[in-house]
């Protein structure tokens, strides 16, 4: 009778262990939480008139093989967690974060996002900002140098902000630090900016980006800016962004008693004949009469930049021609130019 017993208990385990295997789960393939990415550029500059004559951030030389930036990317998510930590080194970088100093310098963005349902997005940290149509990362842009909008701001917000997703449009609101301040160095100055975007994308051929960042910077100058970016793709071939800017501000210098303005606008003409080569032209038009950014004035600039592709190498050769109202641009002998032509070749790779 026992030996029946251990028999059947021992057939009984052998059963139980093989339903057991049978029944457990398969293990799938999940996508890894942490992702590494980053890029590098660098570019060579000759300037017609043969002065660091640049009035846009980032391709001031001539002359010069210059370095642009090496940037590495960390993100890790989870269901409902986002941590993105993005350094920048090099003279891009040091541009960009122009307030900062030492290695603070490096840091592009770094936040923390939460999403307790796909609808919602809350945020804190640093990241760079929501305003205009270009991007610091070079590879993210088919022009290499920058446009006039992009150069005088703002590049970053710190704070925190909330993200909606209500069908086909978006909802930003947020509050942050006075435009490009990681934090404000004067004391009593602790002045906030309302930051704000809505966001209409209907189709995969067309977004529409209304924005606003709006405050007190720590001189307690009272800023605002609106802006629009729209981007329309007609097929593979061909497609279109626009940009639009406006900025109003008050000086407490002057007690507020004058609105100082400027503004511009832009149009990128994109052209794709093939998956390796592209064309883009860009036609801006930037008006600051009440010499807020520049010597005063307005002024057209031109780019033409070719894009070849090689997986994730990008070369780009691009002529510029800038017309200025007024003399902006210094010359090798000192005096002035109304004009600034210069001719540009970039490398960017990135991962």
């Amino acid at each position: 009778m026992c030996k029946r017993m251990s028999a059947l208990f021992g057939l009984f385990l052998v059963v139980y262990q093989g339903y057991g295997q049978d029944a457990a789960p398969a293990k799938k393939d999940t996508a890894p939480a942490l992702s590494i990415t980053g890029s590098a550029d660098f570019y060579y500059r000759y300037a017609f008139n043969r002065a660091a004559s640049g009035m846009t951030s980032f391709t001031r030389t001539h002359d010069q093989f210059t370095l642009g930036m090496a940037t590495v990317k960390l993100e890790h998510k989870t269901a409902k967690l986002d941590m993105v930590a993005d350094l920048g080194f090099g003279p891009r970088a040091l541009e960009f974060a122009y307030n900062d100093q030492g290695i603070v310098q490096a840091i592009k963005q770094l936040y923390i996002s939460y999403s307790p349902n796909a609808w919602v997005k809350f945020t804190g940290g640093t990241w760079a900002t929501h305003i205009g149509y270009e991007v610091l990362d070079a590879y993210a842009n088919r022009n290499y140098s920058m446009s006039y909008m992009f150069t005088n701001g703002p590049f970053s917000h710190t704070g925190v902000r909330a993200d909606f997703t209500v069908g086909k449009s978006g909802f930003m609101i947020g509050i942050a630090n006075p435009t490009d301040f990681r934090s404000v160095p004067a004391p009593g100055k602790e002045n906030k900016n309302m930051i704000a975007q809505y966001s209409y994308a209907p189709s995969d051929h067309f977004h529409l980006y209304l924005n606003y960042v709006g405050g007190q910077d720590p001189a307690d100058n009272k800023i605002h800016q609106y802006d629009l970016v729209a981007t329309m793709k007609a097929n593979s071939l061909f497609s279109v962004g626009l940009n639009g800017t406006y900025n109003h501000s008050g000086f407490s210098s002057d007690n507020y008693a004058a609105g100082h303005n400027w503004y511009g606008a832009a149009a990128y003409f994109n052209l794709d004949p093939a998956p390796w080569f592209g064309l883009t032209l860009r036609e801006e038009y930037f008006s600051d009469k009440d010499a807020v950014k520049t010597p005063g004035g307005s002024v057209i600039a031109s780019t033409l930049s070719a894009n070849f592709k090689v997986d994730g190498f990008i070369f780009i050769p691009e002529f510029r021609l800038d017309a200025a109202n007024n003399p902006w641009y210094p010359k090798r002998d000192g005096t002035n130019s109304k004009s600034d032509a210069s001719l540009l070749l970039a490398a960017i790779y990135s991962f």
